[in-house]
């Protein structure tokens, strides 16, 4: 009888039905879109971010000191240099082999010197960097990766081209630099800091920053000129991180200071003080210092980015709540006599009330349905408009969505079921 009843209800009022169906799936379609977006856009966010430079810089402890204390560095300066203000190069594979090593997405390895650079203009005193370009890597793990400044400076303006991978001289110079020594892609410059060294300059770079002053080569040609061949100056890590919390600042300050639970929390959890405490434990000699602008900037963009999203979620199911409220209402109001009608016979109140109730759900999973696999090609579409990938689909949006779903049914059946309960059957079946 009752299935007999909901059929016969919602054929009579098929415009009214659809149009509620309707609602739903905008609403829910828009939720789901914005709930993936919003569980999986944290590793997309950072990874536009990575484009903007290194989140993490790894020093040897003795320069980390000297530099936190006197606001300091040595510049580069390599005579007499001792072993522990620097790094050693065979260990930056171990950064593969933290528990968080799969969010260490890059890293390249410096050694800064002071060094004389002549060109066709002449000579000048500069800062000469060491680096790796575009290496190809095997980790301790089995692991194989390919890194470097190539990844990690996308942003640079480039005339000419990166160095090949095996190219042994190839290097990249500062436009000022180059402004300064009269050079052009495809010249050879010579490098000397205690040994004499010569490059190619494969490309003239615009950074916009101190570094259009630099000059830039192969690392082992920096270890051979200076002497100090498997060291390096510092390492720049790019990793996929959580924004910090209260706990995260803690630990920062003093990992000792955390319960055991608190530290497990902390330990397992990819906030950067976490990853750089984790690299600290298989680097010799390092002390990893978070770049505080990229890292904060990474947190803040994609908290206010994820909570704009919730917003319009949270906005999008209130108008679809407001919606089927003044439907179903007007529906109450247009069979105000066939409820009287039955409640004259002997249904009761509450009766009618799960009878209205079970209509409005019907219309509303329907449309929570369609809205969800429409959902899912819009978070498809903001994807690639977006970040140019696709957006995972998350197994916790489905029961997220159909919990949603029932919220709004109820909610906007509300209004329309306390009508129903003031309704009187002799007023109504009597015209008043």
């Amino acid at each position: 009888m009752i299935c007999r009843m909901l059929m016969g209800a919602l054929l009579r009022q098929r415009g009214r039905v659809l149009t509620i169906t309707l609602t739903m799936a905008l609403g829910a379609s828009l939720a789901t879109a914005m709930l993936n977006v919003m569980m999986d856009i944290g590793d997309k966010v950072n990874q536009e971010l990575k484009a903007y430079g290194a989140n993490l810089s790894v020093v040897p402890k003795s320069v980390s000191l000297i530099s936190d204390l006197y606001g300091a560095s040595d510049d580069g300066a390599q005579e007499n240099a001792a072993p522990e203000k620097y790094l050693a190069e065979d260990e930056i594979a171990k950064l593969k082999t933290i528990f968080w090593a799969f969010n260490i997405v890059d890293f390249t390895p410096y050694l800064q010197i002071s060094a004389k650079v002549s060109g066709p203009s002449g000579t000048v005193e500069a800062q000469v960097w060491g680096a790796w370009f575009d290496k190809h890597l095997d980790t301790p793990t089995g692991e194989s990766v390919d890194t470097g400044m190539v990844r990690m400076k996308s942003w640079w303006d480039i005339e000419g081209a990166w160095p090949a991978r095996d190219d042994p001289s190839g290097a990249m110079i500062g436009a000022s630099l180059a402004s300064k020594l009269g050079v052009k892609q495809g010249d050879r410059i010579s490098v000397a800091a205690g040994h004499l060294g010569e490059a190619v300059v494969s490309g003239v770079f615009h950074s916009g920053g101190s570094e259009d002053d630099d000059l830039f080569v192969p690392l082992p040609l920096a270890q051979e000129i200076s002497g100090l061949r498997g060291l390096v100056s510092k390492i720049d890590v790019s990793a996929l991180t959580t924004p910090e919390n209260d706990l995260a600042r803690r630990a920062a300050q003093d990992p000792n200071s955390l319960s055991r639970h608190e530290w497990d929390t902390w330990y397992c959890t990819a906030y950067i003080s976490s990853i750089a405490y984790q690299i600290e434990e298989v680097i010799s000699n390092a002390r990893a210092k978070p770049v505080l602008q990229v890292a904060e900037s990474e947190g803040a963009i994609l908290q206010k980015t994820q909570l704009l999203m919730l917003l319009l979620t949270v906005l999008s199911l209130a108008c679809s709540a407001l919606a089927i409220s003044n439907l179903v209402t007007a529906s109450v109001m247009e069979r105000s006599a066939e409820i009287g009608l039955l409640e004259a016979v002997g249904a009761s109140a509450s009766e009618v009330s799960f009878l209205v109730l079970a209509e409005t759900m019907i219309a509303t999973l329907a449309g929570g349905v369609a809205g969800y696999l429409a959902g899912r090609g819009f978070a498809q579409i903001i994807g690639h408009t977006v970040f140019g990938s696709a957006i995972a689909a998350k197994g916790l949006v489905p029961p997220l969505v159909a919990l949603l779903v029932f919220a709004v049914t109820v909610a906007g059946s509300l209004p329309a079921i306390r009508l129903l309960a003031s309704l009187r059957p002799a007023e109504v079946l009597h015209g008043r």
